[in-house]
C-alpha cells in the first residue's frame, strides 16, 4: 500500500512537472511568432493628408550630410563607352537621403522640373555642321558634369508621369529625352564577337559618366521612328539587339511617329492618317519586341493638328485592331515643365527644353541654365511616398493626383 502512495505521488509530480514544460514552450513559442512579426512587417505610407513634419518617419537631421544644390536655371526639321560592368550594376544609385529639417534646405515638390531635348551627336564640329540641334560629345560630357555640380538627379519619364521622385533631399530631378533614334545618341560595336555600347554614343557617354557618378542615375528615353527601320540607331547588332540592350541599362522607348509627322499639315489631318502614324509605329515596335507598348509621345516639331476635335486621338486610338496610349505628349516648348501633381499640369502637352546645339539660342537649356532658381524649380525631400511644399505653395498641388503619397506643408 505505501509502495502505492508513493509511486502515485511520483506521478503526481511528473505529471505537474510535464504540465510546467508543456506551459513555458508554447510561451516561448508565442513570444517568437511576435518577435519574427515585428521584424517582417513592413511599413505602409499614409493616406494623403496634410501632415506636420516630425511625424515623417525620417532619419534625424544631425545624421544626414548637408546638401546645398547650386542655382539652375522646335524640333530638328532636318532628322535624317563601353561598359564592362553588368547594365543591372551600372549606376546604381545610392541609398536615398531624406531630410525633415524643411526650413533648413526649403523643399518645394511643386516646382519645375526640366525635361531637356536631344537630337544629334558627333565628335567634332565642321562648317557645314547644323547649328542647333547638333553637339559634341565632349560638349555632353561637360554638359553632365554641370548638371551633377549644380544639384540634378536624372529620373525615368515614368517617374515623371507618377511624380515618383527618388533624388536625395536636396537634389532637383530631370528627365532626358532623345528624338529621332540617332546613331550618335546610342549604337552598338562588336568587339571580340560581343555587341557592346558604342563608348562614342550619347549613351555611352553617359554608362561611362554614371560608373564615375552612380548617383546621377541612368535615366533617358529615345523617341524612335520605326519607318527607318534598320537605320535606327545604326551600327552593329539587328534592331531588335539594340532595342534589348539600350533597354538593359533602364533606358526607355517612345513613340515619335511612323514617318516624323508634322500634324500641322492638312493631309495629315485626319482621324485615319493621325491612328495610321501613331498605331503603325507601335504595331512595328511590337513585331520586334513582342508586348512592348509606347506609353509616351513626343511630337515631332511639336505639332499639333489644326482640327482640335482629332488631338484626343494623339492619346488614345486605335490600328489595325490594336489600341495605343500615350500617358505622356511631348512637345517642343521653350521652358521647364510643372510636376504631374501640379494643378497646372496638362499631361497632354508637356514641355521640354531643347539642348544647346552648336550656337547658342534664346531659351535653350544653357540659357535656362541660371534662371532655374532654387525658389522656382522642384527640390526634392528625399522621400517619394510624401510630396512636401511650402505652405504658401499648398494650392499650387492637386491633391487629387497625389494617390498613395502624403502631402506634407512646412
Amino acid at each position: 500500500m505505501q509502495k502505492r502512495r508513493i509511486n502515485k505521488k511520483r506521478m503526481i509530480t511528473v505529471l505537474s512537472l510535464f504540465s510546467m514544460i508543456v506551459l513555458l514552450t508554447a510561451y516561448a513559442l508565442i513570444m517568437a511568432f511576435n518577435s519574427d512579426k515585428n521584424k517582417t512587417g513592413q511599413n505602409t505610407p499614409n493616406t494623403t493628408q496634410t501632415q506636420q513634419p516630425t511625424e515623417t518617419p525620417t532619419p534625424a537631421p544631425t545624421e544626414t550630410p548637408e546638401v546645398t544644390p547650386g542655382p539652375a536655371g522646335t524640333e530638328n526639321p532636318d532628322s535624317t563607352g563601353t561598359p564592362a560592368d553588368d547594365p543591372a550594376e551600372t549606376g546604381k544609385p545610392q541609398e536615398l537621403i531624406i531630410r525633415t529639417d524643411y526650413e533648413n534646405f526649403q523643399p518645394n515638390e511643386a516646382g519645375d522640373i526640366p525635361i531637356v531635348m536631344f537630337h544629334n551627336f558627333i565628335e567634332a564640329y565642321t562648317e557645314k555642321t547644323e547649328k542647333e540641334f547638333t553637339t559634341t560629345f565632349g560638349e555632353f560630357e561637360q554638359l553632365l558634369e554641370t548638371l551633377y555640380n549644380e544639384g540634378y538627379r536624372l529620373i525615368s519619364m515614368q517617374d515623371f508621369i507618377d511624380c515618383n521622385i527618388s533624388v536625395p533631399a536636396g537634389f532637383r530631378p530631370m528627365v532626358f529625352t532623345f528624338d529621332d533614334g540617332t546613331p550618335g545618341q546610342f549604337n552598338l560595336i562588336e568587339e571580340n564577337g560581343e555587341l557592346k555600347v558604342n563608348p562614342k554614343s550619347a549613351a555611352g557617354v553617359m554608362i561611362e559618366f554614371s560608373k564615375k557618378h552612380p548617383d546621377f542615375g541612368l535615366k533617358g528615353i529615345f523617341y524612335v521612328n520605326m519607318d527607318k527601320g534598320d537605320k535606327t540607331f545604326e551600327g552593329a547588332g539587328t534592331l531588335e539587339e539594340r532595342f534589348e540592350i539600350l533597354l538593359s541599362y533602364g533606358f526607355e522607348l517612345g513613340n515619335h511617329t511612323w514617318g516624323h509627322v508634322d500634324y500641322t499639315e492638312a493631309k495629315n489631318n485626319s482621324a485615319e492618317r493621325i491612328q495610321e502614324s501613331l498605331g503603325k509605329n507601335q504595331e512595328k515596335l511590337e513585331e520586334i519586341l513582342p508586348g512592348f507598348r509606347f506609353y509616351s509621345l513626343a511630337l515631332p516639331f511639336g505639332s499639333l493638328p489644326e482640327n482640335k476635335n482629332l488631338r484626343p486621338l494623339l492619346k488614345d486610338g486605335i490600328y489595325n485592331g490594336k489600341e495605343y496610349h500615350h500617358e505622356t505628349i511631348m512637345a517642343v516648348g521653350a521652358e521647364p515643365s510643372v510636376p504631374s501633381v501640379s494643378v497646372k499640369y496638362n499631361g497632354n502637352y508637356v514641355r521640354r527644353i531643347r539642348a544647346q546645339g552648336r550656337e547658342p539660342v534664346a531659351c535653350d537649356l544653357t540659357w535656362w541654365l541660371p534662371k532655374m532658381t532654387s525658389s522656382r524649380m522642384f527640390i526634392s525631400d528625399g522621400d517619394p511616398y510624401t510630396i512636401v511644399v511650402p505652405k504658401t505653395k499648398e494650392a499650387d498641388v492637386n491633391t487629387e493626383k497625389l494617390g498613395n503619397k502624403s502631402l506634407i506643408t512646412y
